[in-house]
């Protein structure tokens, strides 16, 4: 949610007419990687981008094979297959719409380099599960929905040995498009730092504040032009000032959803352990068509006749046409991917709407005959 603080703080990096990536973007890594416990945040252009550079910066590549749920955003796989490597679906439990730690073994091989534990909507993944039953693989964060979640007391964004966010507008807190990387990998840091920049072996910041900002840097490796502008990292600054705030309003209204819609038989609400925070992203619930008065498409236009936004949670991989044809998949490969598909939905749930707004939501569902 922008506003007129937002606004303001565009003024700074406009007036200094330093506008891409400077001092506004080093002072939000800094609070960023402060608030989830990292030693090392690193911005760049979107958690799309934050993925690859990981995966880059890792040496991920062709013979390689990195573990992806079959329900999650397509950049997640996406960015495995920037690398020439080979994503491996694992499926989701229709529970928690995460990877599925029974279905992990079964995927893993010799050439098994990574797995992305996605945390779905806001809902840390089960990473002891994970590590358990993966000993020694690399454990990487896909944390797009994740700003501010927490697993066992250990916040999102140091689980692993690196995780990727996303400042999207869908997202808590937003850049408008933008993201980020945490580590607390001292050497993966700098090199992220570094193929960010096109692989230039100081940053523009160093060389303008150095003793001769005249000479270009060198380039000693392939890079990208991931980098954030400043104008994004004083909003990104402002936006994480309220991040607490934001997710403290949005598990009050959670929690109403969870206690007036509970009657529901045909619709699971989300599930909250008790020793994690929910980041609450959105609020996705799961319709039990075999209960269900209409299918979840039904329920769905109903609710858009009365004004009521929703949509389905994301999508199963397996089941977009790029991925069923290039693996040669069907919808009965990843079962619980398939039915989360088919029957996730996300109901209204953010940072501007009303006790009226939420009531009438409720009442809604309440009315699906």
């Amino acid at each position: 949610m922008l506003g007129e603080e937002e606004w303001w703080a565009l003024r700074e990096p406009i007036e200094s007419g330093w506008l891409t990536q400077g001092p506004k973007v080093a002072a939000f890594e800094k609070a960023f990687a402060a608030r989830h416990g990292a030693r090392h945040a690193l911005a760049c252009s979107s958690c799309t981008t934050a993925l690859h550079l990981i995966l880059a910066a890792l040496d991920i590549g062709p013979g390689d094979e990195v573990l992806v749920p079959a329900f999650t955003w397509v950049a997640t796989a996406n960015a495995v297959i920037y690398c020439g490597a080979t994503p491996v679906l694992v499926d989701v439990d229709p529970r928690t719409f995460n990877l599925d730690p029974a279905d992990l073994k079964d995927r893993l091989s010799s050439r098994t380099r990574a797995i992305i534990a996605v945390h779905l909507f806001g809902l840390c993944a089960d990473i002891d599960a994970i590590a358990a039953l993966a000993p020694g693989v690399l454990i990487l964060e896909d944390a797009a929905c994740a700003a501010g979640s927490s697993y066992k007391g250990q916040w999102a964004g140091s689980l692993g040995r690196a995780a990727a966010f996303s400042f999207h507008p869908r997202k808590s807190i937003t850049t408008g498009e933008g993201g980020m990387v945490t580590t607390n990998d001292d050497a993966l840091a700098e090199r992220i730092a570094k193929l960010r920049n096109h692989g230039a072996s100081i940053s523009d910041e160093q060389r303008h504040y150095g003793p001769r900002p005249y000479i270009l840097p060198d380039f000693d490796m392939l890079g990208f032009n991931y980098r954030m502008t400043d104008l994004q990292g004083a909003i990104g600054l402002v936006q994480l000032g309220k991040l607490d705030r934001y997710i403290d309003e949005r598990a009050k209204w959670a929690e109403y959803y969870r206690r007036e819609l509970a009657d529901l038989t045909w619709l699971r609400t989300p599930e909250v352990p008790g020793n994690s925070r929910h980041g609450w992203q959105a609020f996705t619930c799961f319709v039990d068509e075999t209960k269900a008065p209409r299918t979840r498409n039904e329920i769905m236009d109903a609710l858009e006749k009365r004004g009521i936004a929703t949509r389905p949670g994301t999508h199963a991989i397996h089941m977009l046409g790029y991925y069923r044809q290039r693996f040669g998949l069907s919808p009965e490969h990843f079962p619980g991917a398939r039915d989360c598909d088919r029957q996730s939905m996300s109901i209204p749930l953010h940072n501007r709407m009303s006790a009226d707004d939420y009531a009438y939501v409720a009442a809604a569902l309440h009315a699906i005959d």
